[in-house]
């Protein structure tokens, strides 16, 4: 991941561009990304835990410590094992490729960090994140940092509750989806309401 994270673009935001053409600013794509989602929960009708409104005023008060993130970086966005393809080839195991660039954009590398930790906390993933550092990734946690990693939390957390409205997904699988990542999402919007309170102090 350290490696895949010196990969820089020309700019920030999804490089298909499927939200227009990539932005000169960290914050300005980033506003972008949440307000597609945003915008497709209510066209939807998606099932979430505070309403679209709200939810766009709690991660707005965030947005100031995007602007922290001044070189555009390659981000996966959807790392997970089923993602990672292993080869053995030589005997040994080394990552033989990635999958699923979908969701791939020029970003933040801090926002690989989601799906790496999917519903839990990369802070107590201290294996990984001491090779992370040993090969060259920066991944510190002071306020700014924590408050961008918990708004790539809910940026994901959205897309999960809000896809399940146009997949169709039935209804044992929405259900899954509202059991186990509705509270992450409070959980996320919660801890960024706490942080910028605590950076106004």
């Amino acid at each position: 991941m350290a490696r895949l994270h010196r990969e820089t673009g020309p700019g920030f935001g999804y490089p298909s561009g499927a939200l227009g053409p990539l932005a000169p600013d960290w914050r300005t794509a980033f506003t972008a990304m949440t307000d597609a989602v945003l915008d497709d929960a209510r066209r939807y009708r998606a099932r979430l835990p505070r309403p679209a409104d709200d939810v766009a005023r709690t991660l707005g008060a965030a947005y100031g410590a995007l602007d922290e993130v001044t070189v555009p970086r390659l981000v996966h966005f959807d790392l997970w094992p089923g993602n990672i393809l292993i080869d053995r080839s030589t005997g040994e195991a080394r990552i033989g490729g990635l999958i699923d660039g979908e969701r791939m954009f020029w970003g933040d590398p801090l926002a690989d960090f989601v799906s790496l930790a999917l519903l839990g906390d990369i802070k107590r993933e201290e294996s990984f994140l001491a090779g992370y550092r040993e090969a060259g990734g920066h991944a510190e946690f002071d306020i700014p940092a924590r408050l961008r990693l918990a708004l790539y939390r809910a940026y994901l957390y959205l897309i999960m509750l809000t896809e399940t409205a146009p997949r169709e997904d039935d209804e044992a699988r929405r259900q899954w989806v509202w059991d186990a990542v509705g509270p992450e999402l409070v959980a996320a919007l919660e801890e960024i309401e706490d942080l910028a309170s605590q950076r106004l102090l």
